[in-house]
């Protein structure tokens, strides 16, 4: 059985306000919950005109308070920005309030360009040092109480809000380095498979690497697809073109809100040099019968025990048929 789950960007369509963008999020959860989807995470995202998800922490509570079963999380809460304290009571509190179905997907991108990232700072006066293993390890010695005695933070992990509950966490990423953090510390591994594609060697360094935690603990491995589902192929394409119109003017350093996709396509038709830069990127996107095909090789290059879905329309209807389709396209293989 191949669980189905979705990360979701909480897009801004062009004409769409940034409030009404977080009411879709929950509405679109509940939608995925009624279909059998296992999770729902919310990414983390800063100063864009684009996405709306800029404090999942916050997110995940509305959502996991608008459901009943599915499991919310983060995906992700990308750790070099904060506090592993802070970070450790914010999920613990989650969990408190929704036990047994609160992820903690953690990465180290900064969600943002770099500008962004020195204003999310407290210390500006030079960039943060890259210190997400130390920030990783100190974090899960909070959720499992396993710090050290003579650590100085020791006692911090019996103050946790949520306790006896913790959150599950993951690791996030597409390369060996997120690779060896989840692998060396004993935790499912998210592989971005929409960022970068084609990575099974990935898989394989995790699973070879991966160091139990726990007696019978297992590498688990989840891949996020880029997935865009309709009736038809060519209705899937054009649905798919605001994304690649909103990606393009972000490697320009532009942010903009997601634009219908008539002027998407009408945008990408007079720029034919766009399609290069997307060229080596995964898209699984058509009909239904094309999107099991595209989702079945996804399986094969991973053998994942998880697949993620991720897309961004600029129709609401849209994404939730979208998902809607999906699922139903791999009912065969999930059930």
């Amino acid at each position: 059985m191949i669980p189905l789950s979705v990360l979701d960007q909480t897009p801004i369509p062009e004409g769409v306000t940034p409030a009404q963008a977080l009411a879709n999020s929950i509405d679109l959860a509940r939608h995925c919950e009624a279909l059998g989807y296992q999770r729902f995470w919310l990414a983390e995202h800063h100063a864009s005109q684009a996405l709306a998800g800029s404090a999942p922490e916050i997110l995940i509570g509305a959502v996991a308070n608008a459901t009943s079963r599915i499991r919310v999380g983060s995906g992700g809460v990308m750790l070099p920005h904060y506090s592993a304290l802070k970070v450790a009571e914010q999920f613990s509190l989650l969990a408190g309030l929704h036990p047994g179905r609160i992820d903690l997907g953690l990465g180290r991108a900064p969600g943002s360009d770099q500008r962004t990232a020195v204003a999310l700072q407290q210390d500006r006066r030079q960039y943060a040092p890259n210190q997400f293993p130390q920030q990783l390890a100190e974090l899960i010695g909070y959720l499992e109480d396993s710090l050290p005695d003579d650590h100085p933070f020791h006692a911090y992990a019996a103050t946790l809000p949520g306790r006896p509950h913790v959150p599950e966490p993951w690791v996030l990423g597409s390369s060996p380095d997120s690779v060896a953090f989840a692998a060396d510390l004993g935790l499912p591994y998210c592989l971005a498979d929409f960022i970068a594609p084609r990575l099974g060697e990935l898989a394989a360094q995790y699973r070879d690497r991966f160091i139990p935690r726990n007696p019978g603990d297992k590498p688990r491995l989840m891949v996020a697809v880029w997935t865009v589902c309709a009736e038809t192929d060519e209705a899937a394409l054009r649905l798919a073109a605001p994304a690649r119109m909103m990606f393009s003017h972000l490697l320009m350093g532009k942010s903009i809100s997601v634009p219908p996709p008539d002027v998407a396509l009408a945008w990408l038709a007079d720029r034919p040099d766009v399609a290069k830069a997307f060229a080596n990127r995964r898209v699984v996107a058509g009909s239904p019968e094309t999107v099991r095909a595209g989702l079945e090789q996804v399986i094969k290059e991973y053998a994942p025990d998880e697949l993620m879905l991720v897309n961004i329309l600029h129709g609401h209807e849209d994404r939730k048929r979208s998902y809607t389709l999906a699922m139903d396209a791999m009912m065969p293989v999930a059930a």
